[in-house]
């Protein structure tokens, strides 16, 4: 009676692990349509905005992509509430309690900004997604934990810095990031609309690669401790947008004896046989690539082979046509 039941939890459990590939027959254009077409609407009124970008569409998952692309089009990120919340979070990095009641203190202010200029932080694009949600009768929660990116949560953790979203689809959890979607700063505090699909219902395994919830429950179906992931490869929203995870070297940083050669290997989620892969460093600006052997994929597994012949420090990056996927710091030494 006991591994029967066991069993059935397992299945239950099994049942439940989200996948990319439930969505691959699922065609998003008319949602996407109607978040164009409700765009530059306002938040007076959440409601009528959550019916005006849902009410037409026949499913859970085509309702959530009109929510989801509409708020990662239409909010801005804003740099200045960024960084303040970054400097308070430096200023009280001893003291938790104040920390905690500063934030939340601090959280009216930034659901103000998001109403009136449609301008917030990754707080503000978790919460407009959960409130619009609701009004469409979408099972969705704001998740916090750390988001690892080249400015924070690279060697160890700090405080948690980053809010997401997981929406329940099909009776089944999935994770999705409209901050990192909607695009990214340049220059002084100028925010880029560059919409990323790869945020969007994103497979576990490769969200938790730049994402740790503090309540590990909503790793889904990962088994992940943060010294596994503040030690694994530094990915990007490139990564994301080619769906590709990185599977070796499992740390960014190692030391290796020269003449070693060492297997870089990652697994796609997308088929594209077609694309360019390469290995290189940069010295100043001045890129160069490094000499790849064995080149070769296998059940969904890309890997290629390369030797370092001199000792020393190497920031190494994986590039997939022009885009860089994931960087590794190797320490070469005599052998």
């Amino acid at each position: 009676m006991k591994n029967t039941l066991l069993l059935f939890l397992l299945l239950i459990v099994n049942n439940a692990i989200a996948q990319i590939s439930d969505f691959e027959a699922t065609d998003f254009t008319v949602a996407d349509n109607v978040a164009q077409l409700y765009k530059g609407s306002d938040l007076d009124n959440l409601q009528l905005l959550a019916y005006n970008l849902t009410f037409k569409l026949p499913t859970d998952a085509e309702k959530f992509r009109a929510i989801y692309t509409w708020v990662c089009n239409n909010i801005k990120g804003d740099s200045y509430q960024h960084e303040k919340v970054s400097r308070k979070r430096k200023k009280l990095k001893n003291d938790s309690q104040a920390y905690l009641q500063w934030n939340n203190k601090y959280k009216k202010t930034v659901y103000k900004k998001l109403y009136e200029d449609k301008k917030t932080m990754c707080t503000g694009y978790a919460y407009l997604i959960k409130e619009l949600c609701f009004f469409a009768n979408i099972d969705c929660k704001i998740i916090d934990g750390y988001g690892r990116s080249t400015k924070s949560n690279i060697e160890t953790l700090n405080k948690p810095n980053h809010s997401w979203n997981a929406v329940k689809l099909h009776n089944k959890w999935y994770l999705s990031d409209a901050t990192w979607s909607s695009g990214y700063m340049i220059g002084e505090g100028f925010f880029l609309n560059d919409y990323n699909d790869g945020y969007f219902l994103t497979e576990p395994i490769l969200f938790a690669k730049n994402h740790f919830p503090l309540e590990k429950k909503w790793l889904l179906n990962e088994t992940l401790i943060q010294s596994d992931f503040i030690a694994s490869p530094l990915v990007y929203g490139e990564t994301f947008k080619h769906k590709i995870i990185p599977v070796s070297p499992e740390k960014m940083d190692f030391t290796i004896q020269n003449e070693t050669e060492i297997t870089f290997s990652f697994k796609r989620l997308k088929n594209n046989t077609e694309d360019k892969i390469s290995l290189v460093h940069f010295s100043g600006s001045n890129e160069h690539t490094y000499k790849i052997q064995d080149l070769k994929t296998e059940d969904g597994i890309t890997s290629f082979k390369h030797q370092f012949n001199r000792k020393g420090f190497y920031d190494v990056h994986l590039k997939i046509n022009n885009d860089i996927v994931a960087t590794y710091t190797i320490e070469v030494t005599k052998s």
